[in-house]
């Protein structure tokens, strides 16, 4: 039964995928909760299940067996279009390789998930989310032009522009210089301080894991620690 007052909520999950050599689990048996307004670091070795995991949690991708709730409402038997529509306007993301729509404008790239969502005042809104990363000066930049870390505080901005419930992060750091990653660490968790945002981030970063409210370590496939 799904609660909820539960943000996300997993219930025995595991995903298998077939191989060349036969079939892999590469989640097994995973059941665990994410309150509302909680900061849940997600660790473990490459290859152990983190990002498959992220991904179920957030409905980019289907358990195998299990069962994945999201805001109280069960994601199986869910195709994409219908995962999207619960997604939108509640959900947010951030990863390691930024995934902006190169060619456009800071400002263009941070619009969009609002116009998706037919906001109105989808500029202005961008506007501001970009002027609380810092970027105000750069929203006319194409982002192409823009530098690792200026690019990541652009993704930061594009997902909270939103206003999310929950944000999903995947190794935001991991793709910059340890400086430039201190400063994502810190905007990242002021804005979702500011927001009361849930947030789960799959992580190697010291800084990072020891800046959530808990700790989540997951060992090829299995839940160790929660």
């Amino acid at each position: 039964m799904v609660e909820n007052n539960l943000c996300i909520a997993l219930n025995e999950v595991g995903k298998t995928v077939d191989t060349p050599e036969g079939e892999l689990d590469i989640l097994k048996r995973i059941s665990l909760d994410v309150k509302y307004r909680e900061a849940v670091v997600i660790k473990g070795a490459s290859g152990s299940g983190k990002t498959t995991l992220l991904g179920l949690m957030a409905g980019l991708d289907t358990a195998s067996r299990g069962e994945v709730a999201l805001f109280g409402e069960t994601l199986n038997g869910k195709n994409e279009e219908q995962r999207s529509a619960l997604r939108a306007g509640k959900v947010g993301f951030v990863f390691q390789s930024f995934h902006l729509v190169q060619g456009a404008t800071a400002l263009q790239n941070v619009m969009l998930p609002l116009e998706l969502a037919g906001a109105g005042d989808a500029r202005e809104r961008a506007r501001e989310s970009l002027d609380s990363v810092g970027l105000e000066r750069k929203q006319s930049t194409r982002v192409e032009h823009l530098s690792g870390g200026e690019q990541q505080r652009v993704a930061i901005a594009r997902a909270f522009a939103v206003n999310p419930t929950v944000l999903f992060a995947d190794e935001p750091t991991g793709n910059l210089d340890v400086d430039t990653g201190h400063q994502i660490a810190d905007l990242m968790f002021h804005l979702r301080d500011r927001a009361g945002t849930t947030l789960v981030l799959v992580t190697h970063e010291t800084e990072l894991l020891e800046r959530g409210d808990r700790q989540i370590l997951i060992e090829s496939g299995s839940l160790v620690a929660a």
